[in-house]
């Protein structure tokens, strides 16, 4: 029963895309149609009438375009059930399915593990599907056909849920390639600008090269099963040296690393994600980067099995360069979008430092504090699922209404977009980690699994655990700032421009509805986070053998991760003391009912009235940051004063330009590049055109092989 709801979510999203095809083919619909209804026996006529008034010319379009989200919907209700069953009662459903080569079937799997990362794609896409009907309306169907927007967008949940029912490395790598390769073409939707194609094509070659890195570690796995097997079961039994286990390890962490978004190969996310429609970079940042996600902990925690110290200081170290170089760049964006996108590469890198604190602990036996982290990391990749999928639709919404994604061009859009500001306004908190929302209570537990650092015998890892303990400390910090600038400049103040004055709140319940629910998610897991964790602890049982007992010491009233002596959160309490403050405060400063609402204007410093000019933007509010930490980016500033007068003391108008660039292209990425093309001319002067020299190629070559073959 659990299999046959996880096929179905499958299906479904594949039938969505199918169906959206038939944008363009309403006439062969209606001629189909009316043939099989006219063939079906004792049918009334009204039947066949009312099938032709639905799908009268006017009305085809948008009834199509529902139905295919109805379906899309109607899957991650089916995966979200999957999900949770196969956690709840803790089972391991086995099948294998005759669609591979015919020596080699596809083996499926869906345990614990599986369930949980199907359960974050059921809660994004049942959303998706709720805000997707009014987001495509705004399209042009001619220049942007729906027909490939739904058909790839049915593709690519379809890749992300195979991927994991996957049980051998054959059926892995093409739901990999199925979900790489059609979100590439979602990417690339709105083809008709460069920027969007160059950061489709630069995403394509990333997703191939770390697919090719993925290929390479289950072939070293594959060499050392039994019979050359690609199986899990047949993986997991192979018995390699701590070198190859190790390449393995380092191939593993580049494929998957590349699709997750780490730090330093990450510079296809806040290119590509930007550019997509925003429900598909809600998926692709709430979702896509899991599946990463799973892919490394699958391949680590399960397929090799025993990990390494030094595995997990690798995750450490690099996922607080990620989380402290995302944050870093997200601080600098003004583009919304880009925005979320280095947010996302932040988050990330917190998840795999939590991995690493994981790895480490259960490297030196601690298997209870390792389980707390394995927690941890899972519980943040569940949390930023949630809110970044309501932040990049939230963002979606703005740019419908706005019509752009400059923050500096944004303003005031609180008093003409009450719904969405306060849907935003939830979002932002749960992603700065603030007390009664999902994020402050997964980096409260990651904090809590680096203190108990004191445990371990290592002085190298006595002095490194503290340090990054301090980096997600400051990360935590920088992202608060990062987001009360989105939120302030975006929201309060005045207009800051003409779009920005003439917003209006978004019409279409669905849009709302599918915030809303997220937005409601991130506030009941902050404060009952304990549902969560209860699910964890099923996966941490089968993946690591150990569950966090102690995790929850009074059940769903607080969190005592060690002892109830020791350190414990109890978010219900905290909840009922801000909602008494809170009750005393209103009653306080509303004691006195002829002043109980006092209008007036802001105070203008004596200059006769506040324009949109005199506020902080943007720019100007990362402005301190920027001279801080300037060696950290890459800055170009160019000011231009244009002046009146012979003596040039009269400044007539200022131009600021600013432009940040990420170290990554500069250090790593452009240097790749003129070696390649210098390799790519080098290798040209062997086309010379003439036959005899082609000959002589062949001949040449036929001879060393003969060598070769000889030894």
């Amino acid at each position: 029963m659990i299999l046959f709801l996880a096929y179905s979510a499958v299906f479904l999203s594949l039938l969505s895309g199918l169906l959206a095809l038939l944008m363009r083919q309403r006439g062969n619909v209606l001629r189909l149609g009316l043939y099989g209804l006219e063939k079906t026996p004792f049918l009334p006529r009204s039947c066949i009438q009312l099938f032709t008034e639905y799908l009268t010319e006017q009305d085809y379009s948008s009834r199509l375009q529902r139905l295919v989200f109805i379906l899309l919907g109607t899957s991650g209700i089916f995966a979200m059930v999957a999900g949770l069953c196969v956690l709840i009662t803790q089972g391991i459903e086995i099948d294998q399915l005759r669609l591979g080569l015919p020596w080699l079937p596809w083996h499926v799997r869906f345990d614990s593990l599986s369930g949980f990362f199907y359960l974050i794609i059921g809660l994004a896409v049942f959303a998706v599907s709720l805000y997707g009907p009014g987001y495509v309306q705004s399209n042009d169907e001619q220049q942007h056909p729906f027909a490939i927007l739904g058909f790839f967008t049915g593709i690519f949940i379809a890749g992300m849920l195979m991927v994991l029912l996957a049980d051998d490395a054959f059926f892995f790598m093409i739901a990999w390639e199925l979900m790489s390769v059609s979100s590439y073409f979602l990417v690339a939707f709105k083809h008709e600008h460069s920027a969007n194609r160059r950061a489709a094509f630069l995403y394509l070659i990333m997703a191939q090269v770390g697919a090719l890195f993925i290929i390479l570690g289950f072939g070293i796995l594959a060499s050392y099963a039994d019979s050359f097997r690609f199986t899990f079961d047949a993986l997991r039994n192979a018995e390699l040296s701590t070198s190859w286990a190790n390449i393995a390890f380092i191939l593993a962490l580049l494929g998957f690393g590349m699709k997750a978004g780490l730090v330093p190969v990450h510079v296809w996310l806040p290119e590509a994600h930007p550019v997509a429609p925003s429900h598909i970079s809600a998926l692709m940042s709430g979702v896509m980067l899991k599946v990463a996600l799973y892919g490394i902990i699958r391949f680590c925690f399960d397929l090799l099995g025993d990990v390494h110290t030094y595995w997990g200081v690798t995750l450490l170290i690099m996922g607080a360069f990620s989380a402290l170089g995302g944050i870093f760049y997200a601080l600098m964006q003004a583009n919304l979008k880009r925005l979320l996108a280095y947010s996302s590469v932040e988050n990330m890198g917190i998840v795999f430092m939590v991995l690493g604190l994981s790895m480490i602990f259960k490297a030196h036996g601690y298997e209870k504090i390792a389980t707390l982290g394995f927690i941890a990391a899972l519980f943040h990749a569940f949390n930023h699922a949630l809110f970044k999928n309501l932040l990049f639709l939230g963002a979606g919404v703005i740019q419908q209404q706005v019509h752009e994604l400059n923050i500096d061009a944004m303003g005031g859009l609180i008093k003409r977009m009450p719904h969405t500001s306060k849907l935003m306004l939830v979002a932002c908190m749960s992603i700065s980690s603030l007390p009664l929302f999902n994020g402050f209570v997964s980096e409260w537990l990651a904090f809590q699994t680096a203190l108990q650092v004191d445990v371990l015998d290592s002085e190298v890892l006595r002095s490194l655990i503290p340090v990054a303990a301090a980096a997600l400390a400051l990360t935590a910090a920088l992202a608060a700032a990062c987001f009360v600038k989105v939120y302030g400049t975006i929201f309060l103040g005045q207009a800051r421009s003409r779009n920005s004055a003439k917003a209006q709140e978004i019409g279409d319940k669905g849009m709302l509805a599918g915030l809303s629910i997220l937005a409601s998610l991130c506030f009941l897991f902050g404060i009952f986070p304990a549902m969560v964790i209860q699910l964890l602890n099923q996966v941490s049982s089968q993946i690591l053998g150990q569950s966090s007992a102690n995790t929850i010491a009074a059940d769903w009233l607080w969190l005592a991760p060690i002892s109830a002596n020791h350190a414990s959160y109890a978010a219900p309490f905290v909840l009922c003391g801000v909602i008494i403050a809170g009750g005393i405060s209103f009653k306080y400063l509303r004691r006195d009912p002829a002043m109980t609402l006092r209008k007036s204007d802001s105070w203008d410093c004596g200059y006769g009235g506040l324009t949109p000019r005199m506020q902080y933007g943007c720019t100007a509010f990362s402005m301190p940051f920027r001279r801080i930490f300037a060696y950290i980016w890459q800055i170009e500033e160019k000011i231009d004063k244009q002046h009146q007068g012979g003596l040039s003391q009269q400044v007539t108008e200022i131009h600021y330009q600013l432009s940040i660039q990420d170290h990554c292209w500069a250090k790593i990425y452009n240097p790749i590049e003129r070696i390649v093309n210098q390799l790519a001319r080098f290798v040209g002067r062997i086309q010379t055109g003439n036959i005899r020299v082609y000959l002589a190629y062949s001949f040449a070559t036929l001879i060393l092989l003969l060598w070769v073959v000889s030894l």
